[in-house]
């Protein structure tokens, strides 16, 4: 096994320099399921590392020695990715010392006393219900919670709490405690060959527990509240340890270790179980078979009656037939005729197909494995990368549809289409990390990465942006099937159901109704700290999108048609990415329902971030209708004589 991890490492040593040089600070090589395995005989020593502190109820991360817990001698920063430092993680070395397969009982951590400020600094942390977070060989740190039901199964919370509110018996008045024991669970998988073992679990049981000893305090002072010697362990919290001015708490801990059974390859399966399985797969099934039957539905529709009306078009002989004919085909002489704001609906697809490109790769990488939860950071690195790459395609497709519309200025349109939504989305994330620096949150984005970020944005995709309009327009310009008449023709007027507003809010609650139950389990990972893993069924619903998108817009275009309402190209857009609404209006349901967020700093970021997810969300899908309707508009008007 050893030999075998070592010809790996060097491999590894030998691509990972080629692949990924440019790439040095933003990604890492990793094995699946994140990284390599490291193998620890009986005695090395293992690193553990503190990482932020996290809040569902605030959402600002806060660096873990922001709160006077016992630092090391020296504090180190770990190397932390692009996408880990948005992320708001701060990754230190900690004072704790871990010896593979050595039990410790009782060992001394620090001893510190409170003064006013730092009582006040731990009493809102605990307020707030902030949680610890510690890695250990790359695994997060979990507190195993056994549930009360019939199977008494066992759920893991992410980090444990800073601390907790209580009463003593007999009083009313609220008290402040603070888990300062911790006990420790180090689960391995031992090699029965080589005696070697890997670490697959990491786990905690939070203690407050008031410490007493005897005589003076020195670094030899033994407590008579947990003493190895006597083997008098904490299990209780029982004499807890008060938060207050002037009060001294004695931080502790214990290690076990424990063989287990699981492997290092599936050592990630307890973390990501969470939720209720069977909730999640019945819900995702049921969207999914109620989306695809009423998509069949749509298909058969549109397939039977398309097939109808061409077949009569192109049966009409005589003049007067044709002219008492109405319907879609009258309005061949003006359905081509550019909208209004071309070279607005030109940058909106370019960036659409950009976001498009973006996704889809990404969703590939994350099906396959590339992205598991073990790479942190990996998923928003990913995202960023590919944006920035994916940008040769949006200024291509932004200059072949400009060029149809028979627009001259390429590279004005190129820079609109490499500057507007990332403009728009980065003056919101601007004043929203302005926000979180004001509250000294470690989640607040560092000037360093902000100008990595304005460099990757201007130095990769603007560049790449303009030579995809260069060679998107030196392309033979798209020729419309039919003529367009030179005067407009008069539109009759609209019943009430095809009004532009009421038709463009009709269209987009399939697409919503597609994904909203899943949006429900990525809403919950994001901003309730939770592992998200379905990547196959995220995919599934993905695909599911994007045909119910086309699909209904395909639809409205057709009854928009059909009533000689021929300014579709816009109506087309705006159509399916009127779900983007939908989106915004469920993530606002969530925030009342599920969310305890009492802050307005917290709601302000909330409600940022998501305005930031819907707008993306709006450009995805209003892109896919757009170009639905534009292969089904040039579709039936190819398929039709015209005379």
């Amino acid at each position: 096994m050893e030999s075998r991890s070592r010809s790996m490492h060097k491999l590894t040593a030998k691509i990972c320099p080629f692949l990924f040089l440019f790439l040095a600070h933003a990604a890492h090589c990793f094995y699946l399921p994140g990284v390599a395995p490291e193998d620890f005989q009986k005695g090395d020593p293992l690193k553990v590392k503190v990482n932020k502190l996290t809040s569902i109820k605030t959402q600002l991360p806060y660096s873990y020695y922001s709160l006077p817990f016992c630092p090391p001698k020296k504090i180190v920063d770990s190397t932390e990715n692009l996408g880990e430092v948005l992320r708001g993680d701060r990754i230190e070395n900690s004072p704790y010392v871990f010896k593979m397969r050595e039990s410790q009982m009782c060992t001394v951590l620090c001893r510190i006393t409170l003064d006013a400020k730092t009582a006040k600094q731990f009493k809102e942390k605990i307020d707030d219900e902030y949680r610890v977070n510690m890695i250990l060989d790359n695994l997060p740190l979990v507190v195993p919670i056994r549930r009360s039901d019939q199977d008494s199964s066992t759920v893991y919370q992410l980090g444990y709490h800073v601390g907790l509110k209580g009463q003593y018996s007999g009083s009313k008045e609220e008290r402040y405690f603070i888990h300062n024991h911790l006990a420790f669970t180090v689960k391995y998988h031992r090699d029965p060959q080589t005696d070697s073992a890997r670490i697959v679990g990491f786990e905690v049981k939070p203690y407050s527990i008031k410490h007493e000893y005897e005589g003076e305090w020195n670094e030899k002072s033994r407590l008579t509240t947990c003493d190895p010697h006597n083997k008098r362990t904490v299990v209780s919290s029982n004499t807890p340890q008060e938060v207050e001015a002037k009060k001294e708490i004695i931080f502790t801990y214990d290690v076990e270790y424990q063989e287990s059974d699981v492997k290092w390859a599936s050592r990630w399966d307890a973390y990501l179980l969470m939720n209720d399985d069977q909730i999640h797969w019945f819900s995702i099934v049921n969207s999914l078979m109620i989306v695809l039957f009423l998509s069949g539905m749509v298909a058969m529709i549109m397939l039977r009656t398309l097939y109808r009306d061409i077949s009569r078009y192109n049966e009409l002989e005589t003049q007067e037939e044709a002219q008492e004919e109405t319907g879609w085909k009258l309005v061949h002489g003006d359905v081509f005729r550019p909208p209004s704001n071309s070279d607005l609906l030109c940058v909106y697809v370019g960036t659409g197909v950009q976001f498009l490109g973006m996704v889809l790769v990404t969703m590939i990488f994350a099906v396959f494995g590339f992205l598991s939860p073990s790479n942190r950071g990996g998923l928003m690195t990913a995202m960023l990368l590919l944006w920035v790459f994916m940008g040769i395609f949006a200024g291509y497709a932004s200059a072949r549809l400009y060029k149809m519309f028979k627009g001259a200025e390429w590279k004005k349109l190129a820079f609109r289409t490499a500057c507007m939504f990332p403009g728009i989305v980065f003056a919101i994330f601007f004043v929203l990390n302005a926000i979180i620096w004001g509250q000294k949150s470690s989640g607040a984005v560092p000037f360093g990465t902000m100008f990595a970020l304005v460099l990757m944005w201007f130095g990769i995709s603007v560049p790449l942006v303009f030579v995809g309009g260069y060679v998107g327009f030196k392309k033979p310009a798209i020729e419309d099937p039919v003529k367009t008449n030179k005067i407009p023709r008069q539109i009759p007027e609209q019943a009430w159901y095809m009004n532009p507003t009421f038709s463009i809010l009709i269209g987009g609650i399939l697409p919503f109704g597609a994904v909203f139950i899943e949006l429900f389990f990525i809403l919950t990972s994001i901003w309730l700290n939770q592992f998200y893993y379905i990547f196959g069924f995220l995919f599934l619903v993905f695909i599911i999108l994007l045909i119910t998108c086309a699909e209904i817009t395909i639809v409205l275009c057709y009854f928009q048609l059909c009533s000689e309402d021929y300014l579709w190209w816009w109506r087309s857009y705006l159509t399916s990415g009127s779900s983007a609404l939908y989106l915004f209006l469920y993530a606002t349901f969530y925030f009342f329902t599920k969310l305890e967020i009492t802050k307005l700093v917290s709601g302000l970021l909330y409600f940022g971030y998501m305005l930031i997810a819907s707008y993306a969300f709006f450009v995805l899908t209003g892109t896919i209708g757009f170009y639905a309707c534009f292969w089904f508009t040039r579709l039936i008007y190819s398929s039709v004589k015209i005379d």
